[in-house]
């Protein structure tokens, strides 16, 4: 994450909670924002365009803000990153913005990758320990990977807990090795 991406996104944070607006109601205004970004290659285009005047280009936000119904903070952080020309990275800045509310929140990003899809009782299963672990709420996101052979990767931020099969052996190798040359 850039440090600017990260300086919008705690500066938004910011206004959101001391604005004691729901974090939840803001996730989905940004989402419906996010959807028609991603849905309008005009939009895009025009935002984009730095030939096009910024007052312009908030004029037409607000005009989709009409149809959208954004709070005033949510629509206001838009028209910032308009006006200082960064809607090329609203991705980032976003992405930024929703790590920045979950830490502020307790909440830990973590991704977990599998060997095989976990039915819905695993997944809460093993949100359930994660959680108990880092003792924060979880937000996870679940991916599979064959090569894994078993077991699970759990990555909370810069932390990996490797339990898969793939990683014991790696590092029973790793021992072995050791012991030869010892």
């Amino acid at each position: 994450m850039s440090a600017f991406a990260a300086r919008y996104a705690r500066a938004f944070a910011d206004v959101i909670f001391e604005a004691r607006l729901d974090a939840e109601a803001t996730r989905r205004q940004l989402g419906d924002f996010t959807a028609a970004w991603r849905e309008s290659a005009d939009l895009r285009e025009v935002f984009l365009d730095p030939s096009f005047p910024a007052d312009q280009k908030v004029a037409i936000l607000d005009k989709l803000n009409a149809r959208l119904g954004m709070a005033v903070q949510v629509r206001n952080f838009i028209a910032v990153l308009i006006q200082h020309d960064r809607m090329a990275d609203y991705g980032e800045i976003v992405r930024a913005f929703e790590y920045e509310l979950n830490r502020r929140l307790g909440i830990s990003e973590v991704e977990v990758t599998t060997a095989r899809p976990l039915d819905a009782a695993g997944r809460q299963r093993l949100e359930a320990q994660i959680a108990e672990l880092t003792r924060t709420r979880v937000q996870a996101t679940f991916s599979e990977d064959d090569s894994l052979l078993g077991g699970v990767i759990v990555r909370v931020g810069s932390t990996v807990y490797d339990g898969s099969i793939r990683g014991r052996l790696s590092r029973l190798r790793e021992e072995l090795v050791a012991d030869q040359s010892a």
